[in-house]
C-alpha cells in the first residue's frame, strides 16, 4: 500500500469500512477452512479447471497368436456375469475452483487481460489487485472466499459517473452498467452463486470436497446478504445512479410483480430483477442472517412499510381498478409472513399497531389498515358506487347481478387472503399470536362509539374496515364450531372477569346492575390469575367487534333501506296528489321529485348489499351466531349439557349471577342478526339455523325473567314472526318448524300468552306503542300455527289450567281492539273529510296557501298513522276470531263479557251505522283498509259467542251501541257480498232474536227508578252488585269493575299501590243495602208480546 500521508479518500474508506466491520466480523467469523491467498490461479474466469482423475490401470494386451487356426464353434457354457466396478468419482480442484467461481459470482477478475479479453463485461478491479500484489512476494493472486469481502468492497465502491485520467482503467468505468444500483449487482450475485451451487451438487465430486465447495459458497453468501441486506437500510453507503429508486423500493419491487393477476411494475425479468419463484429463497438467506437481535426489524421494517403503504391501496377505484395492483401488495405480503423470522418481525414493527392512532386514524396507519379498509361501501369507496351502480333503476336485473358477483368475487379474494395472513402470524410464535390479537382489542377498544345511536362517523373506523376484519375472525371461529360442540366448553364464561382485553366498563348487563357487575368481577379475580386459551380470546373477540362493527354496518343498510323508502313514498304522494300542478309550490314539488338523489340512495344501498348479503359472508355469520346462542343456552342449562340433550323449559326462577352479569349486547346481537337475515336473505337457512332461532326464542320466551330489557323480548317475537310470515314472493321459512319441533309444540302457545300479558307493562316510556307491535307478532304467529290441532289443543289447556291467567290475556286483546279499531276508524274518518275537502279544486284553492298546506300536512300524517292503526287492528280481530272459535269460556265471565260486547257493538255501528259513510276514503288498499272483510271478521265473532247465554245478555245490556237494526243491515250486507252463507245469516237472525228478548226482560227487572250515588260504582257509573273496599286507598267499587281493571294494571287505580284481587274487603253492609234497594224497586213485568219471528227482519236491503 500507498506510504503517502492519508487524504480525504483514505479517511472516507476508513469510515466506510468501520460501518461494514460487524458485517466484515460476522462472514470472516464462519468455520469454513481459509484457504492461501498464493496458489495456482487462472488468469481469467473462462478458464475451466480441468478434473485431476485418478489412472484406471490399463487392461494387458493379449499376446498375439502366430497363427490364426480355424475351431469348430462350441456353445459356450453360461457364466456368472461380472459385477461392473463403480467408477472413481472425479476428484476437485478447490482452489482452482474456488478462484473460478469467486470471479464468476462477482463478475470481477485481478487479471487486465482477462477483463480486456471478456470485453470488459468482466471488471477489473485494479486498485484492489495493486494492494493485493504488494502484500504478496509474487506469483498470481488467487480469487477466494478469505479475500470476498475486499473483492466485493472495491466493486461496490466504483462509480461509472466518475471521471478519471487512468487511460488504463477508463474502459472498466465506462463498461459498468450505468444504471444498475448496489441491490440489483448484489441480486446477481447471489444469483450467480446460487447456479454455482446448483451445478457443484450434480457434478458427482467427492461429499468430502463438495461440502468444502459448499462451505465456501455459503461464506460468500452470507457476505452478498450482508451487504444487500445494508443497501436496503441504508442505501446511499455505496454511489448509486442518479434518479433512480433506490432502498427498500428495490425490494418492493419484485414483491409487487408476484401476483399474476397484478399489473407488473416492470416489462419483464431482468438479470437483477428476482423472480417470483427467487423471491422467497431470498427473503429466507435475509431473515437466516439478520434474524439475531431483531437486526431484520431495521433491514425489512421498510420494505414492509413501503409494501402495506403502496400507493395502489389509496386510489379511489380501490379493489375494483383495472389494473387490480392491490393484488401485488397481497401476495408480496404471504411471500412475507410465510417466512417465519418475518412474520414475527412484523408484529414487532410500531406500525403494527400504532400508539397514537386514533379510531378513524387507524386504519390509515396501521400496517394492514390500508388492506383492511379496501371494499365497496359508498361512504368509503364513492367512486365504486357509481362505477358499478350509478342510475340503478334503468339498468337491467342481470347487469345489476353481473355486477355484485364480480365485487363479491373479489372480496372474497381479499378477504381468503387476509385471513391466510393474519393466520400464518398467529403460528408464528406465542409472541406474534398475542400481537394479532392485540391488534383486534385495540380495535374494539377505539371504537367503541360505533354502538352508539347517533354516531360521526368521522370519528370511528369505517364500516368497510371492521366488516373484513369481522370476517377474518369469523374463519378464526371455524375450528371450534364444530357441528358436534366438542370445544364448546373451550370458551370460559368467566373471560370477561379474568381478561383485561375487553372492558365492559360502561356496557349494560343481562340482568344486574353496574355495582353487582364489579363486585362478581373483583370476586372472580381474587384466586390466580387465569390463562385464556386461544378459543376464548377470539370467540370474545369476535362477539365483541360484531357488536362495535359488524352489526352496525348492517344498521348504516338498515338506515339507507329506510331512507330510499320514504322517499319513494314521499315521490308517490306528490305523483298522486296532483295538486301542486299549476300552483306557486310547483318548482319546490317538482324539485322534490328529482329521481337523482333517490337515485343516489339506491346505489349506495346495493353497494351494501353486496358485502352485507355476500353468501359466503351469510354462512359464516350464521353459524358463528347460532354458534354463540347455543352457547348461550348452554350457559343458562342447570345441566349445562345442551344440546345434547335440549335444554328443559322453562329454565329455574332463580338467574345464575354469572349469566346476569354479562354484557347484554351478547343476547342483543344474536337477536339483531337473526331479525336481519330474516328479512334479507331468508333462504340462507335453508340448511342450517332454523332449529337454533327457534329453541333461542323459545327458551327466553318461556324464561322471560333471564332478560331485563323489554326490547330485547320484543324482537324475540319480532323474529319469530318474520320466520312464519310469507312476504315478497318469499315462502315462510320456520312455518314447518314451529308445527312440528317438540318444544314448539309443548311451549310455544304458553310463551306467546305469557309475553302477551308482559308486554303490556315494560317500563318504558313509549311501552304504549312498543306493546302494539310485539302484539302484532304475536298474532301473526297464532295465525301461523293456528290450523295445528297440537297448537290448539295447546291453547285449550292454557285457559283450562291456568283460567286467571288466560283471562288476563283475552281482557287485554279486548283492550287492544277497542282502542286500535277507535283510532283506525276514525282516522279513515278523517282522512275522508280532508280528501272530501280536496275533491272541490276550485274551493280548496281558493283558501290560504298556509291552510292549504297545514291541511295537506296533517292528511299525510294520518295516512301513516291510520295505515299503522290499521294493520294492527286487523291482526287483533282476526286473533279473536280464531280464538272464540275454539275457546269460548274465558270470554264469558263477568269481566270479559260486558267489555267484549260492548266493543263489538260499537264497531259493527260504526261499520253499518249512519256513520259508516265517513269511511270511504281514496286508495284504501293503501291502508291496508278492508271495511268488508272487517264487517265479515265481527259477525264472525258474534256467531262464535252465539249459543252462550251470557253474551246474549252481555250484548242486550249494551244500551250505548246495540241496535237490531244494525245487525239487520250488516246481514243484508254480508248476504249481497257474499260474505257469509244463508245458513250462517240464519244463526246471527236467532241470536238477535235471543238477544232482544233477553233486552226486555233485563228492561223489566231494572226498572229501578233513581239510583243513590253511593250505589253505583266510581268508575264505570253503574249499580254495584258486588261492592269491595280497596285496602290502601279504601275505594268501593264493584268486584267486576276491580276484577276487570287488574287484569290490565296490577295497581290501585285511585294511589297505584300495588293490588291483587284477593286483597280486597268485600263490603257486605253496602251490599245488603243495594239488595234491599232492588227488591223494593223491581218491576215484575216481562213481556214477550211480539213474535219471534218478528223480532228481527233480515232481509232487509243495504244502501
Amino acid at each position: 500500500m500507498s506510504a503517502n500521508p492519508t487524504n480525504p479518500q483514505d479517511d472516507a474508506d476508513r469510515i466506510r469500512l468501520k460501518r461494514l466491520a460487524k458485517l466484515q466480523g460476522a462472514v470472516s467469523s464462519s468455520p469454513s477452512p481459509t484457504p492461501q491467498l498464493a496458489g495456482p490461479s487462472s488468469p481469467g474466469p473462462s478458464f475451466v479447471p480441468t478434473p485431476v482423475r485418478t489412472p484406471t490401470p490399463a487392461k494387458a494386451a493379449a499376446a498375439p497368436s502366430p497363427k490364426r487356426q480355424v475351431e469348430t464353434p462350441v456353445t459356450p457354457s453360461p457364466v456368472p456375469a461380472k459385477k461392473k466396478s463403480p467408477a472413481t468419482p472425479a476428484l476437485l480442484d478447490i482452489a482452482s475452483w474456488e478462484d473460478e467461481v469467486i470471479g464468476q459470482i462477482f463478475n470481477v477478475t485481478l487479471n487486465k487481460d482477462a477483463a480486456e479479453k471478456s470485453g470488459w463485461e468482466i471488471v477489473w478491479l485494479k486498485h484492489l489487485a495493486e494492494e493485493l500484489q504488494s502484500e504478496v512476494s509474487d506469483g498470481p493472486i488467487p480469487l477466494s472466499a478469505d479475500i470476498a469481502d475486499r473483492l466485493l468492497i472495491s466493486r461496490l465502491e466504483l462509480d461509472p459517473q466518475t471521471m478519471t485520467d487512468d487511460l488504463d482503467y477508463l474502459p472498466v468505468l465506462a463498461s459498468l452498467p450505468p444504471s444498475q444500483t448496489v441491490f440489483e449487482y448484489l441480486v446477481g450475485c447471489w444469483r450467480r452463486l446460487n447456479n454455482v451451487k446448483s451445478s457443484l451438487t450434480r457434478k458427482g465430486y467427492p461429499p468430502v470436497q463438495t461440502q468444502q465447495a459448499v462451505a465456501k459458497l455459503e461464506r460468500v453468501k452470507d457476505l452478498i446478504i450482508s451487504y444487500a441486506g445494508l443497501s436496503l437500510q441504508e442505501p446511499d453507503m455505496f454511489p448509486q445512479p442518479l434518479g433512480k429508486p433506490i432502498g427498500p423500493i428495490e425490494l418492493v419491487t419484485p414483491l409487487l410483480s408476484l401476483s399474476s393477476l397484478s399489473t407488473p411494475l416492470l416489462s419483464g425479468p431482468t438479470d437483477s430483477l428476482l423472480s417470483p419463484t427467487e423471491v422467497e429463497p431470498f427473503l429466507q438467506d435475509l431473515a437466516r442472517r439478520f434474524e439475531p437481535d431483531n437486526e431484520i426489524d431495521d433491514v425489512l421494517g421498510p420494505v414492509v412499510h413501503d409494501l402495506c403503504f403502496h400507493p395502489s391501496l389509496f386510489r379511489p377505484e380501490g379493489l375494483a381498478g383495472g389494473d387490480s395492483s392491490w393484488r401485488g401488495v397481497i401476495s408480496g405480503l404471504e411471500v412475507l409472513v410465510g417466512v417465519k423470522p418475518i412474520a414475527c418481525m412484523i408484529t414487532r414493527l410500531p406500525q403494527w399497531n400504532p400508539p397514537l392512532a386514533k379510531a378513524h386514524s387507524f386504519e390509515f396507519t396501521s400496517l394492514f389498515g390500508p388492506l383492511l379498509r379496501l371494499g365497496v361501501f359508498s361512504r368509503e369507496w364513492p367512486s365504486i358506487t357509481h362505477t358499478y351502480f350509478s342510475n340503478p333503476t334503468d339498468r337491467r336485473p342481470g347487469e345489476l347481478e353481473s355486477a355484485i358477483a364480480s365485487l363479491r368475487g373479489t372480496l372474497k379474494s381479499l378477504q381468503s387472503s387476509l385471513f391466510q395472513i393474519f393466520n400464518t402470524l398467529v403460528r408464528a410464535s406465542a409472541q406474534s399470536r398475542e400481537a394479532v390479537l392485540q391488534y383486534f382489542a385495540r380495535v374494539i377498544s377505539l371504537n367503541e362509539r360505533r354502538a352508539g345511536m347517533q354516531v360521526d362517523h368521522t370519528t370511528v373506523a369505517s364500516d368497510t374496515f371492521v366488516v373484513n376484519l369481522q370476517a377474518i375472525l369469523f374463519r378464526f371461529c371455524e375450528p371450534f364450531m364444530d357441528a358436534n360442540y366438542t370445544k364448546i366448553d373451550r370458551i370460559d364464561k368467566d373471560y370477561f372477569a379474568q381478561s383485561d382485553r375487553i372492558s365492559l366498563k360502561d356496557e349494560t348487563r343481562v340482568n344486574a346492575t353496574a355495582k353487582e357487575a364489579e363486585e362478581w368481577r373483583q370476586q372472580q379475580r381474587s384466586g390466580e390469575p387465569k390463562l385464556q386459551n386461544f378459543i376464548s380470546d377470539i370467540f370474545y373477540l369476535s362477539l365483541t367487534l360484531s357488536h362495535y362493527g359488524y352489526l352496525k354496518a348492517i344498521s348504516s343498510y338498515e338506515e339507507l333501506q329506510k331512507e330510499y323508502g320514504e322517499m319513494t313514498r314521499h315521490a308517490e304522494m306528490l305523483e298522486g296528489d296532483g295538486s301542486w300542478r299549476g300552483s306557486p309550490l310547483q318548482a319546490r314539488v317538482e324539485s322534490a321529485l328529482n329521481a337523482v338523489e333517490q337515485e343516489k340512495v339506491r346505489a349506495m344501498q346495493l353497494a351494501y348489499q353486496t358485502q352485507l348479503a355476500d353468501p359466503e359472508l351469510v354462512f359464516r355469520s350464521i353459524n358463528f351466531t347460532n354458534f354463540v346462542s347455543t352457547w348461550i343456552i348452554r350457559f343458562v342449562d342447570p345441566k349445562h349439557k345442551h344440546p345434547n340433550p335440549l335444554v328443559e323449559l322453562p329454565l329455574p326462577q332463580e338467574v345464575p349471577l354469572e349469566f346476569r352479569v354479562q354484557p347484554e349486547f351478547m343476547l342483543e346481537d344474536v337477536i339483531d342478526y337473526h331479525e336481519f337475515i330474516m328479512r334479507e336473505a331468508p333462504q340462507s337457512l335453508e340448511l342450517s339455523g332454523k332449529t337454533e332461532i327457534l329453541i333461542w326464542v323459545l327458551t327466553f320466551l318461556t324464561s322471560t325473567w333471564y332478560i331485563k330489557n323489554p326490547f330485547l323480548k320484543n324482537k324475540m317475537i319480532d323474529v319469530l314472526s318474520w320466520g312464519v310470515v310469507s312476504y315478497d314472493g318469499r315462502r315462510s321459512i320456520l312455518n314447518t318448524l314451529v308445527n312440528t319441533h317438540p318444544l314448539a309444540l309443548k311451549h310455544l302457545v304458553s310463551a306467546l300468552v305469557h309475553f302477551y300479558i308482559e308486554v303490556e307493562q315494560t317500563g318504558a316510556h313509549s311501552q304504549f306503542y312498543d306493546k302494539f307491535n310485539a302484539r302484532r307478532s304475536i298474532s301473526y304467529v297464532f295465525r301461523a300455527i293456528w290450523r295445528n290441532p297440537d297448537h290448539r289443543d295447546a291453547l285449550k289447556r292454557q285457559a283450562r289450567d291456568n283460567i286467571e291467567k288466560f283471562v288476563r290475556f283475552v281482557n287485554l286483546m279486548i283492550n287492544d281492539v277497542t282502542y286500535l279499531m277507535d283510532e283506525s276508524l276514525s282516522d279513515m274518518a278523517k282522512i275522508h273529510e280532508i280528501q272530501t275537502e280536496m275533491a272541490n279544486a276550485q274551493e280548496f284553492a281558493r283558501r290560504p296557501p298556509q291552510e292549504r298546506r297545514e291541511r295537506e300536512g296533517t292528511l299525510r300524517g294520518l295516512e301513516r298513522q291510520a295505515g299503522i292503526y290499521v294493520q294492527l287492528g286487523n291482526s287483533t280481530v282476526a286473533l279473536l276470531k280464531e280464538f272464540t272459535a275454539e275457546i269460548k269460556e274465558p270470554f264469558m265471565v263477568p269481566e270479559i263479557v260486558d267489555r267484549l260486547a260492548a266493543m263489538l257493538d260499537y264497531n259493527l255501528d260504526a261499520l253499518v251505522g249512519p256513520r259508516c259513510q265517513d269511511l270511504k276514503v281514496q286508495n284504501p288498499e293503501k291502508y291496508k283498509f278492508n271495511p268488508r272483510g272487517l264487517l265479515s271478521d265481527l259477525l264472525e265473532i258474534f256467531l262464535n259467542l252465539s249459543d252462550q247465554g251470557e253474551f246474549a245478555r252481555a250484548v242486550a245490556a249494551d244500551g250505548r251501541s246495540y241496535r237490531k237494526e244494525l245487525f239487520e243491515r250488516a246481514a243484508a250486507i254480508a248476504r249481497r257480498r257474499s260474505l257469509k252463507s244463508d245458513d250462517e245469516i240464519e244463526k246471527l237472525r236467532l241470536f238477535v232474536v235471543k238477544v232482544e228478548e233477553t233486552k226486555a226482560t233485563l228492561e223489566a227487572e231494572e226498572d229501578v227508578g233513581e239510583i243513590p250515588d253511593e250505589y253505583l260504582d266510581p268508575l264505570m257509573y253503574t249499580l254495584m252488585r258486588d261492592p269491595v273496599t280497596l285496602p290502601s286507598s279504601h275505594a268501593v267499587l264493584d268486584r267486576s269493575t276491580i276484577k276487570s281493571h287488574l287484569l290490565s294494571d296490577t295497581t290501585d287505580p285511585f294511589n297505584r299501590v300495588p293490588l291483587k284481587l284477593e286483597d280486597v274487603i268485600p263490603n257486605l253492609e253496602l251490599k245488603a243495602r243495594i239488595d234491599a234497594f232492588l227488591a223494593e224497586r223491581r218491576n215484575k213485568n216481562t213481556a214477550y208480546d211480539t213474535p219471534a219471528e218478528n223480532i228481527v227482519n233480515m232481509d232487509t236491503d243495504a244502501d
